[in-house]
């Protein structure tokens, strides 16, 4: 079963609380209003340049990974939604893969807290897991939008406390972006969507890959 017919599978269930359901459509179509990812980066631009601590508390420089070879990084809001959840265990399972098209993967997440470490651990995540502090680099990335009044109260009710996962009263979240970025820091592939619903697809993420030069 590929990545799409999980998440098609996740959205005919649909959320439990229609609060949250309600208030994630009204958000979704005010970014989708606002033309928010008009200012993403995209592909023909260089990656920024991090360094950031990965799950388990080690410093992770782009540079480092770059030496290594051609990157994949994905962004993810948490666990706690489930649409992530299924994208992360989609691209482990496609992780050989990607080490065969030439790539390594990174995953970059707003979470504190030790909560990347744990989801690691829970679900059998052998990629590094990056923290964004502060989410720094979701915002030189132009992913970062702050969560509309109505939809922090939806997911609060369910129990979702961002401010204490992210370590800070941001509340902001990353919508879903994928990148192939070269040897070089130059962004080849790219794959942006203000829907928290739709993610790049790992075999598109493969032929990216084994089309770099």
């Amino acid at each position: 079963m590929t990545l799409e017919e999980r998440l098609d599978a996740q959205r005919a269930r649909g959320s439990t609380n229609p609060a949250v359901r309600v208030a994630y459509e009204a958000a979704v179509a005010e970014l989708r209003r606002t033309r928010f990812l008009d200012h993403a980066l995209r592909a023909g631009g260089y990656f920024p340049h991090f360094l950031l601590p990965d799950a388990e508390g080690r410093l992770i420089a782009l540079h480092d990974l770059l030496a290594r070879g051609p990157l994949v990084v994905t962004f993810f809001r948490g666990e706690w939604c489930p649409y992530c959840a299924l994208t992360l265990a989609a691209l482990e399972t496609a992780l050989p893969d990607l080490a065969a098209a030439g790539g390594q993967l990174v995953a970059i997440t707003p979470e504190t807290g030790g909560r990347a470490l744990a989801m690691k651990q829970r679900h059998g995540v052998h990629y590094d897991v990056l923290v964004d502090v502060d989410s720094g680099i979701g915002l030189q990335c132009g992913l970062m939008f702050c969560v509309p009044e109505a939809y922090r109260m939806a997911i609060a009710s369910a129990g979702i406390d961002l401010p204490d996962r992210h370590g800070n009263g941001g509340w902001l979240l990353p919508v879903p972006a994928a990148y192939v970025v070269d040897r070089s820091g130059v962004i080849r592939w790219d794959f942006l969507d203000v829907d928290f619903t739709r993610r790049a697809e790992p075999a598109a993420i493969v032929q990216a890959l084994g089309s770099l030069d």
